[in-house]
C-alpha cells in the first residue's frame, strides 16, 4: 500500500491498524541536537486519546508513546526517530456484525474495491486511530518551530450551528470541546447531548492558527504553502473541506477590499488587513497564517441505515461498538500536527533556495 508517507526533508512514515498490536511513525530528516523527550509527545497524545469525556469513544487506550529510535541523553540524533503506541483496548467482536457489510459514511466499500479485502475491524488502516501516529510525529516537529519562535494554535470554532463568537484562547482548555467560547461550548454540548439521545452524531469546524511564521515559506507551483496544507489537512479522516482567510466569502468580494494594503513599520513590511490568511501566491506573507477545516458528522451512528453486502443484497445495519459523536475535538490537535509536519518540511526545504544562504551556511 503506497500513499503512508508525507513530505520531502522532514518525511513521516506511519504505519499499523486499529485494532492491530499497535500504530507508529518513522521520523525522517529530523535535525540532531533538538532536546526531546516522550513526555514532551505525551502532551499531544493525551489531547487525541479516546475515552477522556462522554463526547468521544469510550474505547479505553491511554496512547503512550514510547521513542524506539533516534534520541540520544535527550537529544535527537540526526538518525530516523520511530514511536509506537500500543493497543491496549481492542474489541474486534463489536465489529463482526459488518465484516461482509458496507457501512455508510465509511471507506468500506472503495477499500475493497481498490483491494478486494478490508480489515473490518474499525476501519484498520481507514481508521481514525491512525491519526494518533500523526500527532507523534507533530508533536516533534512542533518542538522544531518552537525554536524558530513559531507557534500552532487550533480550537472547535463550530459544532453544528453553534459558533464560537467571543474568542477566548484560554477557554479552549476549560472545555471538552475545545472551544474558545464559554457561552457556545454550553450550547454546543446541549446539542451534542440531544444528538447522542437520539443515536446521531453533528460535525463541526476546526480553525487554526499560526503566529511567528516568517515571510517567504512555500512555493510558487505545485507546492504552495496553502495547497501543501489544503493536502494535509484533507488527508484527515473526515475533513471535507478548507478554507484560508476569508476563504469562500472571498468569492462575494472585490478587489478593493481583499486585497491587503502593506506598510512599513520599524522597517518591516506589514499589512493592514488579512484577507489573504496569510498566504499571497503560495507563500506566507508575515501575517498570521489562518485557515478553517470542515469535518462531517462522524459516520458510526446506532440507527438504522439502508446499506449493501459484499453479495449484493440491499440490507439495514445499525452500527455497534464505541463511537465518537463527533470528531471536532480531538480532530483538532490532529490539525495542529499536520501544520507543524507541513509548516516544518517548507521550512527545511527554504533552505536550499537561495546561494547565498547556502554559501552563509557553509563559510
Amino acid at each position: 500500500m503506497s500513499g503512508s508517507t508525507y513530505g520531502n526533508i522532514f518525511k513521516i512514515t506511519t504505519w499499523g491498524e486499529s485494532h492491530g498490536k499497535g500504530l507508529g511513525v518513522v521520523i525522517d530528516g529530523c535535525p540532531a541536537g533538538i532536546f526531546l523527550n516522550e513526555e514532551d509527545i505525551q502532551a499531544d497524545m493525551d489531547r487525541r486519546k479516546p475515552g477522556v469525556n462522554k463526547y468521544g469513544t469510550k474505547r479505553q487506550e491511554g496512547d503512550k508513546v514510547e521513542i524506539m529510535s533516534g534520541v540520544f541523553e535527550g537529544k535527537t540524533t540526526g538518525t530516523p526517530i520511530s514511536l509506537v503506541i500500543f493497543n491496549q483496548d481492542q474489541r474486534s467482536k463489536d465489529y463482526s456484525n459488518i465484516c461482509d457489510v458496507f457501512r455508510p459514511g465509511h471507506a468500506d466499500y472503495g477499500f475493497e474495491a481498490k483491494y478486494c479485502f478490508r480489515d473490518y475491524r474499525g476501519g484498520g488502516r481507514s481508521s481514525g486511530r491512525e491519526t494518533s501516529a500523526r500527532v507523534a510525529a507533530g508533536a516533534v516537529a512542533r518542538k522544531l518551530l518552537k525554536e524558530l519562535g513559531i507557534d500552532i494554535n487550533a480550537y472547535t470554532m463550530a459544532i453544528g450551528n453553534v459558533k464560537a463568537e467571543n474568542i477566548d484562547m484560554t477557554e479552549r482548555f476549560n472545555n471538552p470541546l475545545y472551544m474558545p467560547d464559554k457561552a457556545a461550548a454550553e450550547k454546543a454540548s446541549a446539542l451534542l447531548d440531544e444528538a447522542i439521545k437520539n443515536c446521531d452524531s453533528i460535525g463541526g469546524i476546526v480553525e487554526c492558527k499560526v503566529t511567528g511564521l516568517p515571510a517567504g515559506i512555500g512555493e510558487p507551483v505545485f507546492d504552495k504553502l496553502d495547497s501543501s496544507l489544503a493536502k494535509a489537512i484533507m488527508s484527515i479522516g473526515a475533513t471535507k473541506g478548507i478554507e484560508f482567510g476569508d476563504g469562500f466569502i472571498a468569492a462575494e468580494s472585490c478587489g478593493s477590499y481583499n486585497n491587503d494594503n502593506f506598510y512599513m513599520s520599524d522597517g518591516i513590511i506589514k499589512k493592514e488587513t488579512n484577507h489573504s490568511g496569510g498566504v499571497l501566491g503560495g507563500f506566507s506573507d508575515g501575517a498570521d497564517l489562518v485557515f478553517r477545516a470542515a469535518f462531517k458528522p462522524t459516520p458510526s451512528i446506532a440507527q438504522p441505515q439502508k446499506t449493501v453486502n459484499n453479495k449484493g443484497e440491499d440490507i439495514e445495519i445499525s452500527i455497534k461498538g464505541r463511537h465518537d459523536p463527533i470528531v471536532v475535538p480531538r480532530a483538532v490537535v490532529v490539525v495542529e500536527a499536520m501544520t507543524a509536519l507541513t509548516i516544518t518540511d517548507l521550512i527545511l526545504m527554504n533552505m536550499s533556495a537561495r546561494i547565498d544562504s547556502i554559501k552563509k551556511f557553509y563559510s
